[in-house]
């Protein structure tokens, strides 16, 4: 994917030297940081509109029935699943998974740059989480919770978590793995993950279903911001060896 994007930039770049009569070395980067400004832009955009509407009836009509229709399916058995996935999305899970993952990089790769890029992922997703929790200071639903919290409810930090290290991997899995039968193998797991985490916590009551939407939307904006720093930092490393 990075060599797409390296190549797409550098196509771009030389249709507008043709079109302004002009070569400055630096357009690829304004390029890229002129898409991640329409992601970002858009998607902070949309962040907001949810956000002023949570109030609203049609918001709150919506939450009432995806939660009804989700909660209806509780047996004790699922829920010992969704606690199980639910906990694959909180600190413990993504603790155990950052040190796996670190593993892998380091052994694979022998370079800490992927799980110091997976670090700041995950870390400033958590961060900036919490800071949105408290000023927007959504309470939790009233429905019966089958886990205990103690922190806000707008944005879910799982599904932002969750979107955010998931799609980030799903991200390394399109770079650093060749084979297709794996990479597709991962980027379903990841995937699947993204939505049960999200699933997970209407279902144990602890999160109304435009909480995890707020969240997906909040951890896609920053995935993405990271990819894209990821990738300039990169393309200007690499422009440097070339000289």
């Amino acid at each position: 994917m990075r060599q797409y994007i390296y190549e797409f930039i550098m196509n771009s770049q030389e249709f507008i030297y043709k079109k302004f009569n002009q070569k400055n070395s630096k357009w690829p980067y304004f390029l890229l940081i002129f898409f991640l400004l329409i992601v970002v832009v858009v998607g902070i955009n949309i962040f907001i509109e949810l956000t002023d509407e949570l109030t609203s009836k049609v918001i709150i009509g919506y939450d009432s029935a995806i939660t009804n229709y989700v909660i209806s399916y509780r047996t004790p058995s699922l829920n010992k699943f969704m606690q199980f996935i639910t906990n694959v999305g909180d600190i413990y899970g993504y603790l155990i998974l950052a040190a796996v993952f670190t593993l892998f990089f380091y052994l694979k790769f022998k370079n800490w740059r992927y799980v110091i890029q997976m670090l700041i992922v995950l870390g400033m997703a958590a961060l900036s989480n919490s800071a949105l929790k408290q000023v927007i200071n959504r309470a939790r639903p009233d429905a019966l919770h089958l886990v205990s919290v103690q922190t806000l409810s707008y944005p879910s930090g799982h599904a932002m978590s969750a979107i955010a290290f998931y799609g980030f991997m799903i991200y390394l899995s399109f770079v650093l793995i060749k084979s297709n039968w794996l990479k597709y193998s991962l980027i379903f797991l990841f995937g699947f993950l993204i939505v049960a985490i999200g699933i997970s916590r209407i279902y144990l009551g602890v999160h109304y279903p435009s909480d995890i939407a707020g969240g997906y939307i909040a951890g896609f904006i920053w995935v993405v911001f990271c990819i894209t720093v990821f990738n300039i930092v990169d393309l200007f490393r690499r422009k440097e060896q070339v000289k």
